[in-house]
């Protein structure tokens, strides 16, 4: 018979609906039978693509003899960390403090009040690898719980009074100036690996945000090391393992730390980083390599994570029939079959082996950059480009026959947003129409059926809009419809922005302490409300909120806007100042703040301005057009002879309009 998940709709959930465990999900029904019953909880959190959530899965949660340990003794509660990302940075923290390490399957024990005992991540279900067996530590805790209840109580008294001093106060003395610029260069110098590319040493995560900041850097500061450590790394990853060769995006990340085996599963948010920085960097050198990788990664995006309704889903497994990795690699054998004439010349070109790289197969990588592998194959660039766009062709036909991994078809605001701005300004500076067409579904699907003028909700799946949303999903979404303006200049967009900004700071803002929290005053009460600074996996809210409120409070006079982002800024000053590189999303913010910025107002048709502006790489500027008076950019600014008209504004301080777009070229480079 299933459990109670059988009525979730979290892909994950419904994964675990058929073991023999009593699972609840999150809720005041197993947190009130903890309670009545006076049983401790045994919390499980993870997510569907999580590969070694499958094996504990299988390993104890499928197993009926300690499903009965869990079922007498404690309250078990399953949960998608993507739909209550709230707990599970609760519960992460948690663990992070008592054992110095976090990941997932998280695996916790509280109190009925929901206070943490104790915690840790994947258990095996007897001892080995190092780790105490699953049994061992049910069986350890439920003793625990009857015997020593007092020791427990004070633990977890500790425990919770550490949660609550991870919340920061603001700094009165910072000073938020070029020099915390120039300290993040100088600490992510200190990590980058000469050779390969990226930040430390294996695995390696993709830097995204980090290569944002280095790429705005070598704007700023015309630093051509900046630049070199962004290349190398986008270029390694580009030709590694890790970037699917046949399909296009992104893999979670690599095991290695030459960017060649991944860990298979495809997030959304990863590819929505990625195919920005590569727009970047292309709009940076002008490399075609770059150009590529940003279509195929959205295009793959479009093909295979789209809802008709114009959403975006959340995840590709590892897994295919059980196996990790199984749908993406190749024998030798396998490959010559598919590619046919040219088989031999393209392994050489794609790595792949008799022996195989990884567990007798081959993952198709580049080892040699495209150039060199021609003139040691006495190919010209032409030739062997059609023979490797014939070769991905006919390998992707054959590998869509494969038995596919599973897809988490749950929408999530937050990552929607992501991908609203990725896809938003690969439209504008691509100038790629389709990508419009989705961007501008995607904005109208979350406006019609996650929020309603008020509230944003987080989660939509099987018909059903579900959790009220976390800071990452107004801020994410707010930044989304800012770019979504940027490239339509059409003022529904942004007033949209407006809306879920001025909700997200009156649900959110901290009016005692400054910053976001990360659930809003209305919010399920838990143990406690955290705050979130870092970017990890994906950019806090506060810092695309700092961002996305800076360049809006440029367009509209905003003065409250910029006021709350200074004040994030204040907040996290000492932090930033001793771990420059774990702000990666944030110091975009503070380099915008720090300036100069440039608002460009342009009146009347705008399409010669546009052309100019849209093809260079300018992280700093914001622009306007069209005679609208509610966008304070643009009062009190016309025409000048009737003709089209643009002014550049240089910290809000206005150069002579001009109505040419050499003119206007000239006013954008100077300085």
């Amino acid at each position: 018979m299933p459990n109670r998940l059988i009525n979730e709709t979290s892909p994950y959930l419904l994964q675990h609906a058929q073991n023999p465990v009593d699972w609840y999900a999150w809720g005041a029904e197993a947190l009130e039978r903890a309670a009545k019953e006076d049983k401790p909880i045994l919390l499980s959190i993870g997510y569907s693509a999580c590969h070694w959530c499958h094996v504990m899965e299988h390993e104890s949660f499928e197993d009926a003899s300690i499903a009965r340990i869990m079922n007498d003794n404690f309250v078990n509660i399953k949960v998608d960390r993507e739909e209550r990302p709230d707990i599970d940075q609760i519960y992460m923290t948690a663990v992070q403090i008592m054992t110095g390490s976090g990941g997932w399957p998280l695996t916790i024990f509280l109190l009925p009040t929901g206070v943490p005992i104790f915690g840790g991540t994947y258990f095996p279900p007897e001892d080995r690898f190092g780790r105490p067996g699953f049994r061992r530590v049910l069986e350890a805790i439920s003793e625990a719980y009857r015997t020593r209840r007092d020791e427990i109580l004070a633990n977890s008294k500790g425990l919770l009074e550490h949660l609550d001093r991870q919340k920061l106060q603001q700094s009165e003395d910072a000073e938020i100036d070029a020099n915390l610029l120039d300290l993040a260069y100088r600490a992510l110098e200190t990590r980058f690996d000469p050779r390969e590319g990226g930040f430390g040493n294996a695995p390696k995560f993709p830097p995204g945000m980090s290569i944002d900041f280095l790429l705005r850097y070598h704007h700023r500061a015309d630093e051509p090391h900046a630049l070199h450590m962004a290349t190398l790394t986008l270029d390694k990853m580009a030709y590694g393992g890790m970037y699917d060769q046949v399909g296009g995006g992104f893999h979670r990340y690599s095991t290695d730390d030459r960017w060649l085996v991944p860990h298979f599963e495809k997030m959304l948010y990863d590819n929505a980083l990625l195919a920005r920085a590569y727009l970047d960097a292309y709009r940076t050198t002008g490399v075609p390599l770059y150009k590529r990788i940003t279509e195929e990664t959205l295009d793959f995006v479009v093909r295979e994570m789209r809802d008709p309704s114009g959403a975006f889903y959340s995840t590709q497994d590892a897994d295919s029939e059980g196996v990790e990795g199984k749908f993406y690699v190749w024998t030798l054998e396998e490959f010559r079959e598919v590619v046919g004439p040219d088989a031999d010349t393209l392994a050489k070109y794609f790595d792949v082996t008799e022996q195989g790289n990884w567990e007798e197969q081959s993952i198709l990588n580049v080892p040699r950059p495209p150039e060199l592998f021609g003139k040691l194959e006495k190919l010209s660039t032409e030739e062997l480009a059609l023979m490797v766009d014939a070769a991905k062709k006919r390998l992707y036909a054959v590998r869509e026959k494969r038995v596919k991994p599973g897809r988490d078809e749950k929408v999530l605001t937050d990552w929607n947003g992501l991908m609203l701005r990725a896809f938003s300004e690969a439209a504008t500076h691509l100038g790629r129409d389709d990508y419009r067409a989705v961007a501008e579904a995607n904005a109208g699907f979350i406006l019609t059926t996650l929020w309603d003028g008020k509230r944003l909700l987080h989660n939509f799946k099987d018909g059903r809009a579900r959790f009220n949303g976390y800071l990452d999903d107004y801020a994410n979404f707010a930044d989304g419809l800012f770019a979504l303006y940027e490239l339509t200049l059409d003022y529904k967009w942004l007033e949209h922005a407006v809306q879920v900004a001025d909700r997200m700071i009156d649900q959110f803002w901290d009016t005692e302490g400054g910053g976001f929290f990360f659930t809003a005053k209305d919010h399920e009460s838990l143990i406690t409300r955290t705050k979130d600074y870092f970017d990890n996996a994906t950019p806090s809210g506060n810092s695309i909120a700092a961002d996305v409120l800076l360049r809006m409070a440029a367009l509209l006079d905003r003065p409250d806007y910029r006021d709350k982002a200074e004040q994030i800024f204040r907040t996290t000053f000492n932090l930033l100042r001793e771990y420059a590189s774990g702000f990666g999303r944030m110091l975009a913010a503070v380099d915008f703040y720090v300036g100069p910025s440039r608002e460009v107002a342009i009146v009347g048709k705008p399409d010669e301005f546009l052309s100019v502006l849209r093809r260079q790489y300018l992280p700093r500027t914001v622009v306007a057009a069209g005679g609208d008076n509610r966008v304070a950019l643009l009062r009190d600014r016309p025409m000048v002879d009737s003709k089209p008209t643009a002014y550049v504004c240089e910290n809000f301080t206005c150069k002579q309009p001009v109505t040419d777009g050499a003119a206007f070229e000239e006013q954008l480079n100077a300085g």
